[in-house]
């Protein structure tokens, strides 16, 4: 193997943590910085929150839609997650590696531990925030009841402890979104540059 092809492998990304962290602002930022990786478009059962755009922050499909998805083995991994399904199509991530691109895809810590399981190699970021920057994220959505912010700030303690099963952790601080962007870019470089490149097999 010659440099070039060495250092051509694409990565399978996987930027996860609790509720409110910031995934999708995030992967949002990234694609305005014309970040040159294949962003996952997740399917949910989830009503769209106001600017969101079917197709392209996430496939909105019907509970029926997403069981047939499921029942057809369409998907790569499920989960239900604060009773709503989520999940990430196969083909869409077959297809980016395939093409040589490197893929990033935003997950809960539930549907992290289920990718480590089915690709040992895909590189595994955890976003952290304070528990107050948490809370206050949320509560700017106006999409959560009381009770369900609570449930989400009681789930969002227990998946901080799932930390040690990422391969890097990162800060995202309130009004420093574009640092964290760095960071992962970084981190990406940094993975490029491995002497034992890691091997996606889906």
């Amino acid at each position: 193997m010659d440099f070039y092809e060495h250092a051509s492998q694409p990565l399978l990304v996987v930027i996860s943590g609790p509720s409110g962290v910031g995934k999708d602002a995030t992967l949002s930022r990234m694609k305005e910085m014309g970040y040159p990786f294949h962003f996952v478009v997740t399917a949910t059962t989830r009503p769209k929150r106001p600017g969101e755009v079917h197709g392209r922050d996430y496939f909105f499909v019907s509970v029926d839609e997403f069981v047939a998805m499921i029942e057809k083995d369409e998907l790569l991994e499920h989960a239900l997650v604060y009773d709503e399904y989520k999940g990430i199509p196969k083909s869409q991530v077959r297809q980016a590696l395939a093409s040589g691109k490197d893929v990033i895809m935003r997950l809960d810590v539930q549907g992290a531990a289920t990718i480590r399981k089915l690709v040992p190699d895909a590189v595994l970021i955890f976003l952290v925030a304070s528990e107050k920057e948490l809370l206050g994220r949320l509560q700017a959505r106006k999409t959560e009841s009381p009770a369900s912010l609570t449930k989400r700030i009681a789930t969002a303690r227990q998946e901080m402890t799932r930390m040690v099963d990422f391969d890097y952790v990162v800060v995202n601080r309130d009004h420093h979104l574009d640092d964290t962007v760095r960071q992962i870019a970084a981190i990406i470089t940094a993975e490029k540059c491995r002497v034992e490149q890691r091997r996606i097999v889906l």
